[in-house]
């Protein structure tokens, strides 16, 4: 989910007025900031103390056959749908929990009862609707072949959860049953900006998610993982293998997660023609024009109603679109290791023109390819933006993007959507418990992208780490580790922007690139297709990098500490220049880190120190010798504004005119 930075530091700006500190009174605490034993919950045969999985690591697993049709009439999507759940845990199982998100449409439903008087993305803006959905049946499966039965089963419906009651235990270790289940719903115009149905001239474009009941996940940190869904947090699934089916009306083209299987029934030929062409260029290539969106010719013909058929292998969740008014494009996307995907855009004449979606193939594929390259091989067959009245969302190879954005915007949105692929889709994060181990980890890779995308063209350079500490220095923020249905909502771009800057300062100013980009790279490929949770990460980056961090999550991840170094003093030893001098600093607030400064001599010249965060493990303040020979015109601390420091103006001394 795509948020403004300067939407959030007009907000923190507000918040951090009075905030900086004027006098010499130190509130670091090197004792808490370096405490021993950081870690309070012991490894296990599941979850390594080197942060891997561990030797009896398991995950249970949901596969999905899903059988929907669109009524564009009424806006009503109609399905059902058979779940083999699979128990892989060593615990028996007496009952299953699914999400029913859809739910929180539904005018008496908690998320629209929390929606604040001044508004908030979750919800449906305002409309009014009978949305939730209507569960006509649910039955177990149970057997095989001549043994199998099916039999209604007992479930309760608590908000946007269901819990069902199963005839017969689930066995451990590989035990297995199947749901079948009947639903439908109203699709809202807007939800929680997550999908949505937009209003072009040339007809309906829906943006359709979190559609049909899905399975929570049952692990061995929490059991069943039921937080409800009330429009902030997002998701936490299980992986398995998803078949659906989507039957709409013939004039309407579908883009869903995973392969098309019947594109002979779905496509004319001269489009088959096309995306043969497609597949094979790094070039975008038309599938269908602007000038063909009303053609008849541009959709085969003698029939009412048509059914595309997907499959999409070992994924948390899949989405899709459909509508009449889609220009379609599409170009190769070129994988390490020799193997092909496709970017496609989907997209409405309102959106074609000016450096807007005629460009998204473009960014979609150069987006892919390069985390591909650099972090983990993009592991699904098709790569899909469609453009939308949802402002940027993510599903595992399907983003929604404003059908409003253009250059710049549109890359920066395209791209954050995309890199959701490898947070939380491939490494499979608890983003109901955790936004900041997608949302964050995403942010970062993308300030990566952007600046190698055709050469910087959208890339703006680093961010000034001290007009950063205006943002983020502020007592009104929450640690974090915060799950986001906790976060104010003005406070959630926190967790995508304070995350991405906390990497920054570890790669930068603490690891070094190489050390920092081989930890990260092993962390997404130990746990790709897997449930991490925090300390995985933590453990990971420490067992890779060598490095004892425990300082560093205390401060950044687990506190809602602040940075503010000083120079406190500055003589000259037994009052000569030409002797040398001695410098004093002070930590004064409750975050070490290294140390950076620059000194300018009377004759210019530069000196530059830099002092490692150990000094500070049992010291509040440090004093330290500069070999010279001529007095100093002015000392800087963190002289290229590399630390999010909230005083500045102690950074600074400066010698006798």
């Amino acid at each position: 989910m795509k948020r403004s930075f300067k939407c959030f530091i007009a907000v923190c700006l507000i918040n951090v007025v009075g905030y900086s500190q004027t006098n010499n009174d130190s509130s670091y605490d090197y004792v808490k900031a370096f405490e021993t034993a950081f870690y309070t919950t012991p490894s296990s045969e599941y979850r390594s103390a080197s942060g891997k999985p561990g030797h009896n690591y398991w995950q249970n697993r949901a596969d999905y056959i899903i059988d929907v049709e669109l009524d564009t009439l009424s806006d009503i999507i109609m399905g059902k749908e058979i779940i083999k759940y699979t128990n892989n845990s060593p615990d028996e199982l007496d009952f299953l929990w699914l999400h029913l998100d859809q739910n929180a449409f539904k005018n008496d439903s908690k998320g629209n009862a929390i929606i604040p008087l001044r508004g908030s993305r979750s919800g449906t803006k305002g409309q009014k609707l009978d949305g939730g959905f209507k569960i006509s049946a649910v039955q177990v499966i149970s057997g095989k072949g001549r043994d199998r039965t099916i039999e209604d089963a007992k479930h309760e419906i608590y908000g946007t959860r269901m819990k069902v009651n199963l005839p017969q235990t689930l066995k451990p270790n590989g035990g297995e049953v199947s749901l079948k289940i009947d639903f439908s719903f109203l699709s809202p115009n807007y939800g929680s900006d997550r999908m949505g149905i937009a209003e072009t001239q040339n007809g309906k474009i829906y943006s359709i998610a979190q559609f049909h009941p899905r399975m929570c996940v049952y692990d061995d940190l929490n059991g069943w993982n039921t937080l409800p869904y009330i429009g902030q947090g997002e998701f936490y699934l299980e992986y398995g293998d998803f078949n659906i089916s989507i039957t709409v009306p013939s004039d309407q083209i579908v883009l869903c997660s995973g392969e098309l299987i019947n594109p002979l029934e779905t496509y004319t030929l001269d489009q088959l023609d096309r995306w043969a062409q497609a597949e094979g260029s790094d070039e975008t290539v038309m599938i269908r024009t602007p000038e063909e969106i009303n053609d008849p010719n541009s959709r085969p013909v003698g029939r009412d109603m048509i059914t595309w058929r997907f499959k999409m292998e070992n994924t948390r969740d899949i989405a899709w679109a459909s509508s009449s008014a889609f220009i379609l494009d599409a170009a190769k996307i070129n994988l390490p290791s020799g193997k092909n995907s496709i970017a496609i855009s989907a997209y409405p004449i309102e959106s074609y023109g000016d450096n807007a979606w005629e460009r998204s193939t473009e960014y979609t594929k150069a987006s892919v390819e390069h985390y591909s390259e650099k972090w983990f091989e993009y592991p699904y067959p098709t790569a899909i933006n469609v453009a939308s009245n949802v402002a940027g969302i993510e599903y595992p190879a399907v983003s929604f993007c404003s059908y409003k954005s253009k250059g710049g915007r549109l890359w920066g949105v395209t791209d954050h959507e995309f890199g959701h692929n490898w947070f939380p889709m491939i490494v499979g994060s608890n983003e109901r418990l955790y936004g900041w181990m997608d949302e964050g980890f995403n942010t970062f890779i993308n300030n990566i992208s952007t600046k190698e995308f055709n050469n910087g063209e959208y890339y703006r350079g680093k961010v000034n780490m001290h007009m950063a500490a205006l943002q983020f220095g502020s007592r009104n923020l929450e640690p974090l580790i915060t799950a986001p249905d906790n976060l104010r909502p003005r406070n959630t771009g926190l967790q995508y922007y304070k995350t991405a800057m906390f990497l920054w300062l570890l790669r930068d100013n603490v690891l070094g690139a190489k050390r920092f980009d081989d930890a990260f790279k092993e962390y997404i490929h130990r746990w790709a297709f897997k449930h991490p949770e925090p300390n995985d990460f933590f453990r990971t980056m420490e067992d890779v990098s060598g490095e004892d961090l425990g300082w560093f999550w205390r401060s950044w991840v687990l506190n809602n500490w602040v940075l503010d170094q000083a120079i406190t003093d500055v003589e000259y030893v037994d009052g000569d220049p030409a002797k040398g001098a001695y410098i004093s600093i002070k930590n004064m607030r409750e975050i070490p880190m290294p140390v950076k400064l620059e000194i300018t001599t009377s004759s210019e010249k530069k000196i530059r120190k830099e002092l490692p965060v150990d000094i500070w493990r049992n010291n509040v303040s440090w004093k330290f010798l500069v070999e010279t020979t001529e007095p100093f015109k002015k000392i800087v601390l963190d002289p290229d504004f590399e630390y999010p420091d909230v005083n500045a103006k102690n950074n600074y001394w400066y010698g006798p005119e």
